[in-house]
């Protein structure tokens, strides 16, 4: 019955290490400064000085910031920021719209 126990213990501590862990800002901060990320299309790197590289085949330069527990993200030359809440599963990070639209990206460097 112990043995039991135990399985079931490793298989749960198992399955939560598994699940998506949503990040605040020192989280945020630590997941993408100086960290490249690769989508499905493209790669995006996020450098310290707050400005963020997006390739999808040319080069798009914009702004990056953790407020308020999420990523936020200006690419002029629009001057709004867009925010999403950024959950992070091992070497996955996806990134959550307001409306729900999910993201997903895994570290390239």
């Amino acid at each position: 019955m112990g043995r039991i126990a135990l399985l079931l213990g490793l298989c749960a501590g198992m399955a939560g290490a598994e699940e998506w862990r949503a990040l605040d800002d020192a989280g945020i901060a630590a997941a993408l400064t100086d960290r490249k990320l690769s989508y499905e299309s493209g790669w995006q790197q996020f450098y310290a000085s707050g400005r963020t590289l997006y390739n999808v085949g040319r080069d798009s330069w914009g702004y990056w910031a953790a407020r308020n527990g999420a990523y936020c993200s200006q690419w002029p030359p629009a001057d709004g920021w867009e925010c999403y809440a950024v959950e992070q599963r091992g070497e996955a990070l996806r990134f959550v719209g307001s409306g729900g639209d999910i993201t997903e990206a895994r570290y390239a460097d």
